[in-house]
């Protein structure tokens, strides 16, 4: 039976901390602006995500609650101020996220690459995930991020293959799974995500798995979708937590390195662990 009543698992009081240094820098952080749960847990691991390239998306994904408009041009302060809030709140790993800018020659690529040599050159011991857009699948892009050396390179799949158009603005399914393959054959960890109570089916969930794997990914989040206002696209179903369990029992038979699956994770949550996963199999 479909259950569209938010059930008690999911009535979770948002945290109201601050990060004193990311408003210092005037920067962003997907924690906030996501309207993300687990935000105090995360932080309080040592672990936080910005958001590089402004708070405006030039897309208008139906999921997402960050905002859509014209972008300011790029802070070319940016790169040093988030280095340097890395470096105050003493952050064991830094989770890298952007809006899209498909308003820019190089849709951001360039940018990317100036934040994070900014951050490894002043975090020497900070290890750092990227989650990025897809550029348009353009791959000398990818490449460009690629070759700053991340530990992770993540990019969302979102949803399945049927509600991809439906949901996501200008991404495609197989753009996505192009970029996904792209980050793994340069030899970097892929991750990916895709969200539940879309009215995904449950095959589709377990092809998506596939789709993935065949790509090399080796890290998958899987979580309930929230709708963050009314101008959101609805939720269709609310998922028990035994039904993430028995996805992440899945995952893992498939042969994914790390799964969290669970009805409030997000894509950076215990990001910190997907490094520590992957460097025991190296």
């Amino acid at each position: 039976m479909i259950n569209r009543r938010k059930p008690d698992w999911l009535k979770v009081k948002l945290p109201q901390n601050n990060l004193s240094a990311v408003s210092k820098h005037q920067l962003h952080t997907i924690c906030v602006s996501g309207l993300c749960p687990n935000r105090s847990e995360c932080w309080g691991c040592g672990t936080a995500t910005f958001m590089i390239c402004g708070d405006l998306c030039t897309r208008s994904c139906k999921f997402c609650n960050v905002k859509t408009g014209r972008p300011a041009p790029l802070d070319p302060k940016e790169p040093e101020n988030v280095a340097d809030s890395v470096n105050s709140l003493h952050l064991k790993h830094a989770v890298i996220t952007s809006v899209d800018r498909d308003d820019l020659p190089d849709l951001g690529a360039s940018h990317w690459v100036a934040v994070i040599k900014a951050i490894k050159a002043k975090n020497s011991a900070t290890t750092m995930e990227v989650l990025i857009p897809d550029f348009q699948g353009r791959k000398e892009l990818i490449r460009l991020i690629l070759e700053a050396h991340p530990e992770v390179v993540s990019h969302n799949l979102e949803t399945v293959r049927r509600l991809s158009k439906s949901v996501r603005s200008r991404a495609t399914y197989e753009v996505s799974l192009e970029v996904v393959r792209q980050i793994a054959d340069y030899g970097i960890v892929a991750k990916s995500g895709i969200m539940l109570g879309l009215g995904e089916t449950r095959d589709e969930i377990i092809e998506t798995m596939d789709d993935l794997r065949e790509a090399g990914c080796s890290v998958m989040t899987v979580g309930q979708y929230l709708q963050p206002s009314k101008a959101n696209i609805a939720v269709v179903e609310y998922v028990h937590p035994e039904i993430f369990a028995e996805y992440q029992q899945i995952a893992k038979e498939k042969g994914f390195a790390h799964v969290e699956s669970a009805p409030l994770v997000r894509s950076s949550y215990h990001a910190e662990r997907h490094v520590k996963k992957n460097e025991s199999r190296i």
